[in-house]
């Protein structure tokens, strides 16, 4: 019997409907976790990553949509649907290499992105009303299997160079993204780091339980084999000015240094003892190792603890809190919980080890001991008013409601501002009335050979962002460069 090409291409149409309609029936794969009584006592990771079967089983509801919008929501442009598909077909050295074309760091991605605010916000399925695509889940999949394959007959395929030496301030996402891009471009890249440890934010500022520093090692080894010269203990504009990198025959700067100076709220009682900013006590903890034996890093560990914020670097500060044994941790945030800007997933841990939400409660004054460390906290209860500028109900205080808690630590998570140091030290290197470096749409300074991205642009913003920014930085150089030449 001859089939028609019509009806050749009728049984494609009902091919393509059935799978699908059974794609569609696929429930969301749901990451196994280890459990709350036991992560508390340790730093383990606690997302534990989606298994072969599962892995391929979540890739197989992605259904390719011919103008997938979740791309669009991806910083740094990553090619979704070809990954995707790839571990779907079970090529998962392929997936990798998607994913590597775009990305400089997806196994720190697929943990520590927002996915629901950025890609799979996207996915198709969210008009459906089901859950969307697990694409975190799926980009920390093919990372992990990639870095965990046996590279030992592997051959590193680095271009030409082209005799441009870079310099790159910093070592953060925005910094190593940059770095990468522009090594696969052919040139020389120096990253210098004024820490005695590559990786920045990533190292500092997350907790080994949620980012894990063997993980960000694997991704910084990368570039490394890539070409990528990592120099630490060098602080730009302190033990190398700007002049400095010229006369080394630097033909470009990338600043990526970041926003790590603390904000406080300048209330009375601030500066009291064990009154410390989120990345004061992170840092101690994640890059020197305070609480770990052999280690002679201070840091208070008491019973009751409070972070005042309601971010994901927050959550990190009230779960490393249960982790260094207080057994009262409180979170402290003036607006209610619904407009807390950390991740659901933040949240949901943060409630599953322990940690007690005081929402639409600020903080209005410390009290101290004889001895000026801080006993108690006098809170303000809040009710929420007019939305503010970025949408969100002002919270504005309830008369006459104010209490006061016992606490032995507080933690501020209030937002960052960007660091100093590079602005205050190049003449002619112009910012904004926030202190971040001002930028054109290339990502260019004042300066044209200093481009700069990340948090010293933003102020603090995430991970993807900052390495949105590097990508589109190195694009940008490149461009400028070789036009020059």
């Amino acid at each position: 019997m001859t089939i028609s090409p019509r009806d050749a291409e009728w049984r494609e149409q009902l091919r393509q409907a059935h799978n699908a309609k059974y794609r569609t029936a696929i429930p969301r794969a749901k990451m196994p976790e280890l459990p709350a009584d036991y992560r508390v006592t340790s730093n383990n990771e606690v997302n534990q990553g989606l298994s072969t079967e599962m892995a391929v089983l979540e890739a197989t509801r992605c259904l390719d949509c011919p103008d997938p919008q979740c791309v669009t929501g991806c910083p740094v442009g990553i090619n979704i649907p070809g990954f995707i598909k790839n571990i779907e077909r079970r090529n998962f050295h392929d997936a990798a290499m998607v994913l590597k074309e775009t990305s400089a760091l997806p196994a720190v991605c697929g943990r520590v992105c927002p996915q629901e605010r950025q890609c799979e916000s996207k996915c198709i399925y969210n008009k459906m009303k089901k859950p969307a695509v697990a694409i975190g889940y799926l980009e920390r999949f093919a990372a992990d299997t990639e870095n965990i394959r046996d590279h030992s007959h592997d051959t590193v395929n680095t271009p030409a160079l082209n005799g441009k030496k870079i310099a790159v301030a910093g070592s953060g996402p925005a910094g190593l993204s940059f770095a990468g891009a522009m090594a696969r471009l052919g040139y020389s890249v120096t990253v210098f780091e004024a820490l005695h440890e590559i990786g920045g934010v990533l190292k500092y500022g997350i907790p080994e339980f949620r980012l894990p520093n063997s993980v960000v090692d694997i991704e910084i080894e990368s570039l490394k084999k890539q070409g990528v010269e990592m120099v630490k203990d060098c602080i730009i504009g302190k033990t190398l000015s700007y002049d400095r990198l010229l006369e080394m025959g630097f033909d470009g700067v990338f600043v990526a240094s970041g926003a790590g100076l603390p904000r406080f709220m300048g209330i009375p009682g601030e500066s009291l003892v064990n009154i410390m900013s989120s990345n004061e006590y992170l840092t101690r903890i994640n890059l020197m190792h305070a609480g770990t034996a052999g280690y002679a890093t201070p840091v208070p560990r008491v019973d009751r603890v409070a972070v005042i914020g309601g971010g994901n670097t927050a959550m990190d500060s009230v779960r490393t809190a249960r982790r260094m044994g207080a057994s009262k941790v409180m979170l402290v945030y003036r607006r209610s919980e619904e407009e807390m800007p950390a991740r659901l997933e933040e949240v949901k841990h943060a409630k599953e080890e322990g940690v007690e939400f005081m929402t639409l409660h600020n903080p209005v004054e410390y009290l101290g001991d004889e001895k000026g460390h801080v006993r108690a906290m006098r809170v303000q209860r809040m009710e929420l008013g007019e939305p503010d500028e970025s949408g969100r109900r002002s919270p504005v205080p309830v008369e006459g409601a104010i209490e006061e808690i016992p606490v032995d630590l507080v933690i501020v998570s209030v937002g960052v501002s960007p660091n100093p140091l590079i602005p205050s030290a190049i003449d002619g290197l112009e910012v904004t009335r926030r202190g971040t470096i001002a930028v054109n749409d290339d990502m260019r300074s004042s300066i044209p050979l200093i481009y700069a991205g990340g948090d010293i642009v933003r102020g603090g913003a995430t991970v993807i962002l900052a390495m949105g920014d590097g990508r589109h930085a190195a694009q940008a150089m490149h461009k400028a460069l070789s036009e020059k030449e």
